[in-house]
């Protein structure tokens, strides 16, 4: 199960990187409920081996463009953010004092902090929003999108029991019917 994980995330976040066309230093964030992939209520049984497969799957294929991960948490930690130290200082982030868990921040986010090479947790992403974002499992990742928010279907809407949304982002279309946009 856990291969079909990655590979259904590898195709989703593929299929999102392709319709977005992220920029190198942009920010993706994934929100993710391994209790949802496993087929469970959302931050009922948080499956670390989930959040594992969910990582290896995003983390190589974000690297590679130069794309920056923001790994959220949980409700109980305020859908607080996980992300390179270097990204959180390039920012102006302010880190926070958490270590997501399990129990206390998700499977996902708990993963995330202890495999990105220098990790912190940050509340929120202030002015920086993200340029898109993997929602696995419904677990509300709006807050941390730029204002406008463009839906992208993948070819399968599902990463384990768990329902996809991804969103791109757009700048706002500004100035009327007399307007020119590109």
């Amino acid at each position: 199960m856990l291969d079909k994980i990655k590979e259904q995330t590898a195709a989703c976040l593929e299929a999102l990187l392709a319709a977005a066309e992220l920029e190198a230093g942009d920010i993706l964030v994934v929100g993710c409920s391994t209790s949802e992939i496993m087929g469970k209520k959302i931050g009922s049984e948080p499956v670390e081996e989930a959040g594992e497969a969910v990582f290896e799957a995003v983390r190589p294929l974000l690297e590679a463009k130069g794309i920056w991960l923001a790994a959220q948490c949980c409700e109980h930690l305020n859908r607080a953010l996980v992300i390179e130290k270097e990204a959180a200082l390039r920012f102006g982030l302010t880190p926070v004092t958490v270590v997501p868990v399990r129990k206390a921040g998700g499977s996902w986010a708990a993963w995330a902090y202890r495999h990105l090479k220098q990790p912190v947790v940050v509340e929120n992403l202030d002015n920086h929003k993200a340029a898109a974002g993997i929602d696995i499992g419904e677990t509300c990742i709006g807050m941390h999108l730029r204002p406008v928010a463009v839906m992208v279907r993948p070819a399968e809407p599902w990463i384990g029991e768990a329902r996809v949304t991804m969103v791109r982002t757009r700048p706002k279309l500004i100035g009327g019917e007399r307007a020119q946009y590109k």
